[in-house]
């Protein structure tokens, strides 16, 4: 994938969200759909950079919070797997940290709806963590993802080598990730999964020898790595 300044900037800066705004001024989009909203900040931040924005995202404390957070912004509680909107609607759609979220079986179908919903020759950004990475090892105590992300990827191979996306460019670029303490870490990591709060309990003194030791200590308390690749993909021609 050929870069502009603006996008090389945005990987040298290890911020995705950065990374993705750059992403998407360089495609030309307008209209955006984030899959696996969350709470809402990427949505909030795209609205902030002057993109119309929506988020979709199956927990509905998600939707919730996202909506309260982002009143500007148009959100709906639903799986990628099947999304409420009409074909062609957006100029892009985005996963940010999300496809390995969703069942492995289900990926080729949450891809589908990625294609059917964005016109064509739009973008489809897909934004994955890699099972490496001094992030990935802290987490492990609390959830080894290996396999899952492992899958997310070979989900993306698939669909491109059976011919429903064309993969335009993909780089790795790494995110640094600040925490005051290991209480900050586990609050991450049961905020993006309410599930891990009961293993995150009963194995804290792991993640905390863990996190100590992969750790790397700053002004703002300790930083911890994680290698992310973000995928650049076009619906294929009919």
């Amino acid at each position: 994938m050929q870069t502009p300044e603006a996008l090389n900037a945005a990987f040298a800066s290890g911020n995705p969200h950065d990374v993705v705004v750059a992403a998407l001024r360089f495609a030309a989009a307008r209209t955006v759909l984030d899959v696996g909203c969350g709470g809402g900040r990427l949505v909030g931040r795209l609205i902030r950079e002057g993109f119309d924005a929506t988020g979709v995202d199956p927990a509905p404390l998600a939707v919730e919070t996202a909506r309260r957070t982002v009143p500007a912004a148009g959100f709906a509680e639903a799986g990628a797997e099947a999304l409420p909107f009409e074909a062609g609607r957006f100029d892009a759609v985005v996963f940010m940290n999300s496809l390995h979220h969703v069942p492995a079986e289900r990926m080729a179908d949450a891809l589908a709806e990625a294609r059917r919903v964005v016109r064509q020759e739009a973008a489809i950004l897909i934004v994955e963590p890699l099972a490496e990475g001094s992030y990935f090892e802290a987490m492990r105590p609390v959830e080894d993802e290996t396999a899952i992300r492992q899958a997310a990827g070979a989900a993306i191979a698939d669909a491109v080598r059976a011919g429903r996306l064309r993969l335009r460019g993909n780089v790795v670029f790494e995110e640094t990730i600040r925490f005051a303490d290991v209480d900050a870490f586990l609050a991450r990591l049961v905020a993006v999964d309410p599930a891990r709060a009961v293993l995150a309990e009963r194995r804290r003194d792991e993640v905390e020898r863990r996190f100590r030791e992969c750790s790397q200590p700053d002004a703002a308390g300790r930083r911890l790595q994680q290698p992310l690749r973000i995928y650049w993909l076009a619906p294929a021609q009919d």
